[in-house]
């Protein structure tokens, strides 16, 4: 989930984790589409059959009705889909050593460009299942795919910066990226929370009203994952949006010692709320009676505690604070002032 808690993401569902060489029992003859265009609109789903003629390597009867599945990726065009997959594809003649696989590509609008088979896998499509096999490659044909009045979908979170431990909400809306409307019909969506934003997982399938809007309250454990609204195709989603809801800067920080002598090093301890680590604190001391400047830096660790070091530059008392500039979902916020004297 790194990624849906740096920045709202596309969510289509993820090919399957290719982890080792192809299936050495598939190979792929031949793959032709029925047609070599299609235009699809809105929501629609656009059928266009595909072929695959080749052989599976086995005499298991469990193997007897495998089905085969196609991978296209994007070579062209501006729609936010990288790849398509067909459906399941059953055999429809021959033998499962010589045969031949048909069935449809279910084409959204988002795809919007020019797609190339790329691979067939055997077996069924499962999102992030992890398959252990690369698609065996094959370069087939093209799809020019012209897509129409696109999905939008955007989310407003109430509260915007969501308090620890505190509920929240999310008005979820899908319009017409064309005319910037609603489709005008209750649209079926999928509201995940954390891995049901990824894969199958968390979640609820609602209906939004006929202006495309659904509501949903959540409770403060979800919002420590991710949030999401799904527009499930099949067998990937046409088209989606993930968020992490944005929370407060909560930094403390206490110097080691309240005095040293000028020059000498005081070790500042903290923590920044929600642990986010791979982001930087900064120390910044007082010039004059209102400008603080950066003096100092650490990283924080994945406990969410930081030690940045102070050095008094002069006699007297010398106020510090520690600033956090917003980081993935966590905001800006600075610590107490604290003081250090210089000896």
């Amino acid at each position: 989930m790194t990624a849906l808690l740096a920045v709202p993401v596309l969510l289509m569902g993820a090919l399957p984790i290719a982890q080792a060489a192809p299936n050495p029992k598939l190979t792929v003859t031949a793959v032709s589409f029925a047609k070599p265009s299609v235009a699809v609109s809105g929501l629609n789903l656009a059928p266009v059959t595909v072929t695959v003629k080749g052989g599976y390597d086995s005499t298991d009867p469990m193997d007897a009705n495998i089905t085969l599945y196609v991978v296209l990726q994007r070579t062209g065009g501006s729609g936010p889909l990288t790849y398509l997959v067909s459906t399941d594809l059953p055999r429809t003649a021959g033998t499962v050593q010589n045969g031949t696989w048909t069935g449809p590509v279910k084409v959204p609008s988002t795809a919007n460009g020019t797609f190339k088979v790329t691979g067939v896998f055997a077996g069924s499509y499962f999102p992030s299942s992890g398959d252990m096999t690369d698609p065996t490659p094959f370069n087939g044909p093209s799809l020019a795919v012209t897509g129409l009045h696109l999905p939008k979908i955007t989310a407003a979170v109430s509260p915007k910066v969501v308090p620890f431990g505190s509920p929240y909400s999310i008005r979820w809306a899908v319009t017409d990226a064309a005319t910037g409307k609603p489709y005008g019909t209750r649209i079926t969506v999928f509201l995940g929370i954390d891995n049901g934003c990824v894969e199958p997982g968390p979640g609820s399938m609602v209906r939004t009203d006929t202006n495309g809007i659904a509501t949903k309250s959540y409770t403060a454990a979800e919002g420590d994952g991710g949030n999401c609204l799904r527009i499930f195709g099949a067998p990937t989603d046409i088209a989606g949006k993930g968020l992490a809801v944005a929370r407060p800067g909560i930094v403390s920080a206490v110097p080691s010692k309240t005095s040293a002598p000028v020059g000498t090093l005081v070790p500042v301890n903290g923590s920044v709320a929600g642990a986010p680590s791979n982001c930087k604190v900064w120390l910044q001391r007082l010039y004059g009676a209102t400008q603080w400047r950066s003096v100092g830096s650490a990283g924080i660790r994945t406990s969410g505690r930081f030690t940045v070091n102070a050095q008094p530059a002069y006699k007297g008392l010398i106020p510090y604070r520690v600033y956090l500039p917003t980081c993935y979902r966590i905001q800006a916020g600075v610590s107490k002032v604290f003081y250090i004297r210089g000896l």
